[in-house]
């Protein structure tokens, strides 16, 4: 028999047929059967009956737009499961009106959340990956409530003083990493309305600076604004004379990036060492 292992005991039909019940005692981190639990509960359950609870989700918008900032949201939900948060699912499976509908309830519900913006001028300075790591730790770090355990959409994050792990697609399989795509994606929305109304012409409000016909055609005609990010290459190419290039060269990954469509689901780069888990269908954003 293994090491600290004990045997418990559990009665077939009708008290007949004793079956073995392996339970193993002294590990860490605990092994916990992992039970299926409504509303996108299933990880944060288990982490929370391992002992790791509270557990916050970090989740980023904006990643593939050639205009506006990446916002990165952290969001530390209770324990209890709320009927009134019983419709969160990934930000982009949701209609507009269903996320401004969750966005003031998650912000009342939650222990804690932050909200990290980080404008194009310095995605254009570090790198739009770099700026999403940076991001999250920030997010993370901003927390009124320290987390025992933190699940990331898709990136492993060094940094992050508490336990974390990667979640492929965790938007749509983790309720706090849901909560944190809507706030996000929510706080996004509202900053590119307000840049329409700076920046007429472009369209912002409609688009929210991702590389649509609508927004390349008026790239095309009235050049980039202020809030273009001018390390995108469609950005460069529509550039004006007197346009800078900050960052002379962009990983294959980055590139891929720039000229996403607006619904499409982003391609994590690979970091050396990065550990990820998929749920439910395996891909990543």
């Amino acid at each position: 028999m293994a090491r600290n292992q004990q045997r418990a005991v559990r009665k077939g039909k009708g008290g007949k047929g004793i079956r073995p019940l392996a339970v193993r005692s002294g590990d860490w981190p605990p092994r916990v059967v992992m039970r299926k639990a409504g509303g996108l509960r299933t990880l944060e359950a288990a982490l929370i009956r391992s002992g790791l609870g509270p557990v916050a989700g970090v989740d980023e918008a904006g990643r593939g737009c050639c205009a506006g900032p990446l916002v990165v949201a952290s969001c530390l939900l209770a324990p209890k499961a709320y009927d009134s948060l019983a419709d969160l699912d990934d930000s982009k499976k949701l209609t507009e009106a269903t996320r401004e509908r969750l966005f003031p309830i998650i912000k009342r519900r939650a222990l804690a959340w932050q909200v990290v913006v980080i404008p194009a001028w310095e995605i254009d300075a570090i790198g739009i990956h770099v700026a999403n790591i940076e991001g999250m730790r920030r997010a993370v770090a901003g927390l009124g409530v320290r987390p025992g355990y933190v699940l990331t959409d898709g990136f492993r994050v060094p940094g992050i003083t508490v336990p974390s792990l990667p979640v492929i697609g965790g938007d749509a399989a983790a309720a706090c990493i849901a909560a944190a795509s809507i706030l996000a994606k929510v706080t996004r929305d509202h900053i590119m309305v307000d840049m329409d109304r700076r920046l007429p012409g472009y369209g912002f409000a409609a688009h929210k600076g991702y590389n649509t016909p609508e927004h390349l055609a008026a790239l095309r005609e009235l050049g980039p604004s202020s809030e273009h990010r001018r390390s995108w290459r469609n950005v460069r190419l529509n550039g004006r004379a007197e346009v800078i290039d900050i960052q002379d060269e962009l990983t294959e990954a980055e590139l891929a990036v720039e000229m996403i469509e607006p619904d499409a689901e982003i391609a994590a780069p690979d970091m050396p060492g990065t550990r990820r888990v998929a749920t439910g269908t395996a891909h990543a954003r």
